[in-house]
């Protein structure tokens, strides 16, 4: 069966003679922003240019980064790596979580410049696995992006909105939180998420430009009263101490904690997602990858660090606000208000990762669904004029991300629970994705040319320390953060995650295998 899309008529330039508006190819190069290189990309992979490339490097740097939040998050979940590892042993798991994904992305990056499209894993594996299995993995993979992501825009939307409550929490000591506050809060910001991305999608690329401005300047806005106001610990014990909850040892302990230090830089890919936008991508998109897991992940183990110091006897951990650097924040400065315009930065930052998680998530569907892979997937994958990118994708996203706020009325451990899915499955399609490019180059096939070539023996080893490294990340963030949990306790997220890949596999089955044929049977073969 065909996919949802028309090919894109054939000219020496490689794009439509005509898209409805009298507009000629060379017209539409510059209506699209389209360079040489993207126009071969596009033109190999027999995908229509239908939306504009208003971002360039920095442009997109600023929205990997932000999506990323690296530094702002690892405020939010440093706790739990304190419960399993304390502080040395967040610290050390830190570091090696950031080593392990400037390894990730790489390997992503250098797929990413062979095939530029907002496809991303799902299309490079139907491009790189053995033949004889590449429509099956390939849709399983793009069912673990679209279900990954959808849950990612609903945490990224409730950290957020919970974010709000705590501030709340903190100025109005009467104030007694519901879990349906936060969840009103959240769809708001959902709202607004939607508004940015369709009304002003033409101004996004300028909004995430504003955005990195700020996640450069709010981190030291936020590091430098921390070291200067705040009581440090003696380095001895932060880079010493050790914490085990009742672990068999103390080294299992800390890598279950490494789930603190994973959930700040997973989710880069989504730069991946935004290729068709994004000018020269085959060039740029790679090394933004890279370099945005280099600078974030410095930030992070920077943050990380500054934690640990000014934690002070750890009381923080037991605030009522429900995140530890709110009060530490206040702790340190003594003033409301400084509290609040500390915590607003990182408020702010975390609505702006929610806009561009939303943007990414998106394209992921529009891409999947343009391959014909969803229920209603012409309608899923059209752009409509004027606004030049796919609304009814952000629309299906948004309803998603409310209704899985829903569920935290009823209980917020069902929804950490749903939306910690978005590890497992993200883990799982990078390590496919990565996977298969290691057997293409162990067995020696033939891999399409990248302007991101690590060279094929220390490409290879980047690929295998990835690799290595994200099935520790699959196996550790399934554990429950207790031994010999209560069942209240236990981290049940191995069985909705084992639920969501039973489903993908028999829709593939019923469905999937008569409607998709998989990215690879319509891309080109140039000269």
């Amino acid at each position: 069966m065909s996919p949802t899309y028309k090919s894109p008529q054939i000219s020496h330039t490689g794009v439509d003679h005509d898209n409805g508006y009298g507009q000629d190819a060379h017209e539409l190069h510059d209506f699209y922003k389209t360079s040489e290189a993207d126009r071969r990309d596009m033109l190999r992979m027999n995908k229509p240019q239908e939306m504009r490339r208003n971002f360039k490097f920095l442009t997109m740097f600023g929205f990997s980064v932000v999506l990323m939040a690296s530094w702002e998050t690892i405020l939010a979940t440093a706790p739990l790596g304190l419960l399993n590892g304390g502080t040395a042993g967040l610290l050390y798991t830190n570091l090696a979580t950031w080593i392990g994904f400037i390894a990730v992305y790489a390997s992503l990056g250098e797929q990413a410049s062979m095939a530029p499209t907002s496809g991303g894993q799902y299309h490079w594996v139907s491009e790189f696995s053995p033949r004889w299995c590449q429509r099956f993995l390939s849709y399983i993979v793009g069912w673990l992006g679209v279900l990954g992501w959808q849950v990612g825009v609903a945490f990224a939307s409730y950290l957020s909105a919970t974010e709000i409550q705590g501030l709340a929490i903190l100025n109005y000591p009467s104030y007694v939180p519901q879990n349906w506050h936060g969840t009103l809060i959240q769809i708001c910001l959902l709202v607004i998420c939607v508004f940015v991305n369709t009304f002003l999608a033409q101004r996004l690329h300028l909004v995430e430009g504003l955005a990195l401005i700020l996640h450069v300047c709010g981190f030291f806005a936020i590091m430098i009263p921390l070291w200067v106001l705040s009581p440090t610990a003696k380095s001895r014990d932060v880079w010493t101490t050790f914490s085990n909850p009742g672990w068999e040892s103390t080294g299992l302990s800390c890598m279950i904690g490494t789930v603190a230090s994973v959930a700040p830089l997973l989710g880069a890919d989504a730069a991946a997602h935004m290729a068709e936008e994004l000018q020269d991508a085959s060039y740029t998109l790679p090394r933004i990858l890279t370099l945005a897991t280099v600078i974030n992940g410095g930030l992070m183990f920077i943050m990380c660090i500054t934690f640990c110091y000014v934690l002070g006897d750890g009381s923080a951990l037991e605030t009522s606000t429900n995140y530890p650097f709110i009060q530490i924040f206040y702790n340190s400065t003594g003033s409301f208000a400084a509290a609040n315009a500390m915590t607003a930065i990182i408020i702010i930052l975390s609505f702006f990762t929610a806009v561009t998680i939303t943007a990414g998530s998106s394209r992921q569907l529009f891409a999947f669904a343009r391959d014909g892979a969803l229920p209603f997937s012409s309608w899923i994958a059209a752009v409509r004029p004027g606004f030049d990118v796919p609304v009814n994708a952000i629309l299906v996203i948004f309803m998603g991300a409310a209704i899985l706020s829903l569920i935290n009325i009823g209980s917020s451990l069902a929804f950490s629970i749903i939306t910690s899915l978005g590890t497992g499955t993200l883990t799982l399609s990078y390590i496919v994705t990565i996977a298969v490019v290691v057997w293409r180059k162990m067995a020696g096939k033939p891999l399409l040319p990248s302007r991101f070539n690590m060279g094929r023996a220390f490409g290879l080893f980047v690929n295998l320390v990835a690799l290595g490294w994200l099935v520790v990340v699959l196996i550790f963030c399934f554990f429950p953060l207790f031994p010999d949990p209560l069942p209240a306790d236990m981290n049940w997220a191995i069985a909705v995650w084992g639920g969501v890949i039973v489903f993908a596999i028999i829709y593939f089955l019923v469905w999937g295998r008569r409607a998709y044929d998989g990215p690879v049977e319509y891309v080109r073969k140039l000269d």
